[in-house]
C-alpha cells in the first residue's frame, strides 16, 4: 500500500510549504460527489490526524485516511503544465471510469 508522488509534484509541495511557512505535508482523500461517484480531496497538512496512514516519497510526507486508501492505493500524483493550465494530476491504477469534465472517477 503506498501513495507517491513525482519528483516534479514533490518539489512543488516543498516549495509551497516553505512559502506558507508551516505544514507538515500532504492530505489527500476522497470524497462521494460528481457525475461518477468520487472526487479527489487536496489540502496541505498542518497537522496529522489519528489513524492515518503516512507515505514519504521524495521527502514529502503524504496522509491519507484509512476509508480513502481504499480507493487511492497505488496512486502517483504528478504536477503538470498543459498549455496555460498547471495543476496536480492523479494517475491512480484503480479508476475504471472517469466523467467527461475530469473531476469526478469511479473504481
Amino acid at each position: 500500500m503506498a501513495i507517491t508522488l513525482t519528483e516534479k509534484a514533490a518539489t512543488h509541495v516543498k516549495n509551497y510549504i516553505a512559502k506558507r511557512g508551516k505544514g507538515v505535508g500532504l492530505r489527500l482523500a476522497v470524497r462521494t460527489t460528481g457525475c461518477s461517484g468520487l472526487a479527489y480531496v487536496l489540502e496541505f497538512a498542518d497537522t496529522t490526524n489519528e489513524g492515518d496512514m503516512a507515505f514519504e516519497s521524495h521527502g514529502v510526507r503524504v496522509f491519507v485516511d484509512p476509508k480513502s486508501l481504499a480507493y487511492i492505493d497505488g496512486t502517483e500524483l504528478d504536477y503538470a503544465r498543459e498549455g496555460l493550465n498547471e495543476g496536480f494530476k492523479f494517475n491512480n491504477p484503480n479508476v475504471k471510469d472517469a466523467c467527461g469534465c475530469g473531476e469526478s472517477f469511479n473504481v
